[in-house]
């Protein structure tokens, strides 16, 4: 697996920093981390292929801005994002600018894991990609006007309550649409869900 590329950390919590270097390592990956955005962009010139696991929220360059760097450098690293509580707004910023996943924490070991490898194993035709597309459209054509409105907040980044005072229901009712809403587009987190949006609004 290492033989993939090497996944750079680069987060400003030394423990974080530790413990997904651990992680990463005992999954037989490649790793490299990095105290800062700053202080992984002095290194990119030396880093090949691999992909980026960022917290969003760090000191002098945040993941936002570390993503858009990259973009402007034309490296085409497949970049995770790591979010803290109430930072999904940012999260659904950060997929917008091309981000492959976001991934809340405290985060399930697995969860991180099964990011990295497809992010690292992210080799996909474009004939594949528009049959994904329309398949997805296909999943949200089949979705009620509520159902698509749930939707459209979710992927804004709003939180239950906000939706539930926008569509005038309560935030019980608002769980049950969000619930079939991820059923029905066959989503098994809400980034996965924010990724479906996306492919889905940038279909032609």
């Amino acid at each position: 697996m290492a033989a993939d590329g090497v996944v750079h950390v680069i987060d400003d919590d030394a423990d974080v920093r530790h413990s997904l270097a651990f992680l990463l390592s005992t999954a037989g990956l490649a790793v490299r981390v990095h105290d800062s955005a700053v202080n992984f962009l002095k290194a990119l010139p030396e880093i090949g292929e691999g992909c980026v696991v960022t917290d969003i929220r760090m000191p002098d360059i945040d993941g936002l801005e570390l993503q858009r760097r990259l973009g402007e450098l034309k490296r085409r690293l497949p970049v995770i994002v790591m979010t803290g509580h109430g930072d999904v707004p940012l999260a659904v910023e950060a997929m917008k600018a091309g981000a492959v996943d976001f991934i809340e924490k405290p985060f399930d070991d697995e969860v991180m894991l099964s990011a990295i490898r497809a992010a690292l194993a992210r080799h996909v035709s474009d004939r594949d990609r528009t049959e994904r597309a329309a398949a997805i459209q296909d999943r949200i054509a089949r979705l009620s006007e509520r159902e698509r409105e749930v939707l459209d907040r979710l992927v804004a980044g709003k939180a239950n309550k906000v939706i539930a005072y926008e569509l005038g229901i309560s935030p019980r009712t608002v769980e049950v649409y969000r619930a079939n809403v991820m059923t029905k587009m066959q989503a098994n987190s809400l980034s996965e869900l924010v990724r479906m949006a996306l492919i889905e609004s940038s279909a032609p």
